[in-house]
């Protein structure tokens, strides 16, 4: 891989079949950026959490409205950004799944799964507003099966 980022921005409508588009093209540019299939499997689990929060939450299912992904490969990590165009949200306000007065709720499973998927998971407010979720995990370690692979 060159030391240039590789970018692709994609402008997905507020319906569920752009789940499945926004998983599909994540796990194309992850395979070709050398994830094993576990890893694959995670990041596309991730994508489909952050684009289904937009759709739901975020855009509240307003076709007017959009989801835009952005996915980039830098020297050293994927990066992948869902944005929609809701009013946004903190993450610090979103419950804990794991609490027990939460174990039967529905909220916050899907932050809880992208966090756990991910190597780093953010949320921002989008310029303009709603949220971005930045989602980023680390490039495969070409060289891990000579021992220089440090552990973090």
């Amino acid at each position: 891989m060159s030391a240039k980022t590789q970018r692709i921005e994609v402008t997905l409508e507020t319906l569920l079949e752009s789940v499945d588009l926004a998983e599909s093209i994540s796990m194309r540019i992850a395979e070709a950026a050398g994830f094993s299939e576990e890893e694959l499997h995670k990041i596309g689990m991730a994508v489909r959490e952050g684009v289904i929060n937009a759709y739901n939450y975020g855009n509240q299912q307003d076709r007017r409205k959009k989801i835009l992904m952005t996915v980039e490969l830098d020297t050293e990590n994927m990066i992948v950004r869902v944005r929609d165009q809701g009013k946004g949200f903190e993450l610090h306000e979103i419950p804990n799944p794991l609490e027990e007065e939460n174990l039967l709720r529905t909220s916050g499973r899907g932050l809880f799964l992208m966090r756990a998927f991910m190597d780093k998971f953010d949320v921002h407010t989008a310029p303009g507003g709603g949220a971005e979720l930045v989602m980023i995990k680390k490039l495969p370690d070409k060289d891990s099966g000579n021992g220089t692979h440090q552990p973090e």
